[in-house]
C-alpha cells in the first residue's frame, strides 16, 4: 500500500503576480524550485494562508533571483498579490518508505528569497 506525503514544502512566499491569461500553473524562482526540491511540472497543491482557499497546479520555472511565485490561468481568481502561501509537493511511498521521509521545508523572507531550510 502507498501513501501520499509531504516531499517539499515553500512556507509563507507572498504572490508577486497573477495572470488569468496565462495557460495554468505557478511560476516559481528558480532557486525556490532548487532549494526546496521541487521539479518543473511536478503537482502541487497551493494554500493561501489569507482565504483559505487550496487548489492543485504545476510547477513552471521563473527567473532565478526574481522571488516570482505567480498564480497562472484560472487559479488566479483565487488569490490576490500580496497574499501568503504555501506550496506543497507530495510523494507517493510505501509506510516503510514513508516514516524515514523528512520533507525538505524553504521558508523564505519578506521579497521570497530562501531564508532557512528545515
Amino acid at each position: 500500500m502507498l501513501v501520499k506525503v509531504l516531499k517539499s514544502k515553500i512556507h509563507r512566499a507572498k504572490i508577486t503576480d497573477a495572470d488569468v491569461e496565462y495557460v495554468g500553473s505557478i511560476t516559481i524562482d528558480a532557486n525556490l524550485i532548487e532549494a526546496s526540491g521541487l521539479l518543473v511540472g511536478e503537482c502541487v497543491l497551493v494554500a493561501d494562508l489569507e482565504n483559505g482557499k487550496r487548489f492543485e497546479t504545476y510547477v513552471m520555472e521563473g527567473e532565478r533571483g526574481s522571488g516570482t511565485i505567480c498564480i497562472n490561468g484560472a487559479a488566479a481568481h483565487k488569490v490576490n498579490v500580496g497574499d501568503l502561501v504555501i506550496v506543497m509537493g507530495f510523494v507517493y511511498a510505501t509506510r516503510d518508505q514513508a516514516r524515514g521521509l523528512k520533507p525538505t521545508v524553504v521558508l523564505v523572507d519578506e521579497n521570497n528569497k530562501p531564508a532557512k531550510k528545515l
